[in-house]
């Protein structure tokens, strides 16, 4: 293999194949971890939810959260290929009630909701044929009622982009 040289003796460059496979790694590296970070909020204890008085919602506290998680109630469309995910409903436990169609049913193995820093996230497990512990994680941004986050493609181990628009 040849290498290219920067034109000054005892200088060599990286062939701009090598930056497209290094850069092509880093991204889907990150992307990876972004997904794992989601998953691992996801999969907290619920036994270690704080009980200290000082810090829960007093019962004559109207609950802030049930219109919340219902923002994330409806039909979801991936622009970029048809796919839909439906979240049927969203308990205040963190379950979600979830569909994913490709455009057939495929599989849900679990989905789950978190708030963290007054945002909603959203996680879906795929557990089908082709899907085995495929992942998305998706942010619901309020200013433009999209869920947008990665999916993580268990079988291609490869990491994308990805953005939801409700369909109306």
């Amino acid at each position: 293999m040849a290498k290219l040289t920067s034109g000054k003796p005892g200088n060599i460059t990286t062939p701009p194949r090598r930056k497209l496979k290094r850069a092509l790694i880093l991204t889907s590296v990150s992307a990876l971890i972004v997904v794992l970070v989601l998953y691992t909020m996801f999969r907290q204890d619920p036994t270690n939810v704080s009980t200290d008085p000082a810090t829960t919602a007093k019962p004559d506290t109207p609950s802030t959260k049930a219109p919340e998680i219902n923002r994330l109630v409806g039909r979801w469309m991936r622009p970029d290929g048809g796919y839909i995910l439906e979240i049927r409903s969203a308990s205040p436990d963190g379950k979600l009630d979830v569909g994913y169609f490709n455009p057939k049913s495929i599989h849900v193995g679990r989905a789950e909701w978190v708030e963290k820093d007054g945002k909603l996230y959203v996680m879906a497990e795929l557990q089908d044929v082709n899907y085995p512990g495929s992942i998305y994680g998706l942010e619901y941004q309020v200013s433009t009622d999209h869920l947008v986050g990665t999916y993580y493609q268990a079988v291609e181990k490869n990491t994308y982009d990805v953005e939801f628009v409700r369909e109306k």
